[in-house]
């Protein structure tokens, strides 16, 4: 898990809060504000560990960084829910490359492309672009497959003839491609 930043074009600066699954480069959006505290960082804490209790396989270990706003008391809401907290070390950013690596891919391909207006235009365009993530986007880690499991293109290389629909996204910013029923 990680925090990033966003300007507005107001010149506020919004804070984003987002889990990724290492395994499966699964992505939640935590929320969005301009003022984290750690009241609201460990409400964002609660509601997420509520939706990872609901899963089969049990998450074992949260990486996270030595940010003041990650309290005790964000620390318990997840070992109650017997996930062991893992710290990363101070000013090593390689450390939760994974997390950066979603960072730097949803700047260049989402919010370097859009003019946010406010926190809730951000969780907007962040909710679209994290559903377009793990449900369409290959990743190589997964041998082109989306962390969602969709069919990739790569198992199309074999069929001749196929009829393909395009969904744009975000005002064509991202297109979705699927074959044709």
């Amino acid at each position: 898990m990680d925090f990033f930043t966003v300007d507005t074009v107001w010149l506020q600066r919004l804070y984003v809060l987002f889990f990724i699954e290492v395994a499966s480069r699964r992505v939640y959006l935590a929320g969005c504000t301009a003022h984290p505290d750690a009241e609201w960082v460990m409400q964002q804490a609660r509601q997420v560990a509520w939706t990872f209790a609901e899963r089969e396989e049990p998450i074992r270990f949260l990486i996270r960084d030595h940010d003041r706003k990650f309290t005790h008391g964000f620390d318990g809401v997840f070992e109650a829910e017997h996930i062991r907290i893992v710290r990363t070390p101070i000013q090593a950013p390689e450390a939760n490359g994974i997390a950066e690596r979603f960072v730097r891919t949803a700047r260049s391909e989402c919010l370097d492309w859009l003019l946010i207006l406010s926190a809730r235009h951000l969780e907007q365009a962040l909710t679209v672009f994290i559903d377009h993530y793990n449900g369409w986007r290959p990743h190589r880690s997964l041998g082109l497959a989306p962390p969602n499991g969709r069919t990739s293109a790569a198992r199309w290389a074999g069929i001749r003839a196929i009829t393909v629909k395009r969904r744009d996204r975000l005002g064509g910013l991202l297109h979705e491609y699927e074959r044709a029923a």
